[in-house]
């Protein structure tokens, strides 16, 4: 735990399945917030989103995180189409994405 201004912040956890997806696409030893690593967090989200409802169709609770989720990565693809197309192919072939 340390302290960011008059409040206490506890270090980041992260599950190791989010690791793997961040140490696979970071582009140096220390990057987690790239747009390619975000995108590639929230496309493996938006997966075990779509998994969960099919399993349960009536939740519309998750219906409605999933598409705040995909509207995110879909930003985040604008974003990178627009400052790295070279990035942008790479990720989306990568992901195995269709745009």
């Amino acid at each position: 735990m340390f302290r960011v201004g008059w409040y206490y912040v506890s270090e980041m956890k992260t599950s190791p399945k989010k690791q793997e997806v961040i140490k696979k696409h970071q582009l140096h030893e220390k990057d987690t917030g790239s747009a390619e690593v975000q995108i590639a967090i929230t496309t493996d989200r938006i997966k075990e989103l779509t998994a969960h409802l099919k399993k349960h169709p009536k939740d519309k609770h998750s219906r409605r995180g999933l598409l705040s989720i995909v509207n995110q990565r879909r930003k985040l693809l604008s974003y990178l189409a627009k400052n790295s197309p070279k990035s942008y192919k790479h990720i989306l072939k990568e992901l195995g994405l269709k745009r």
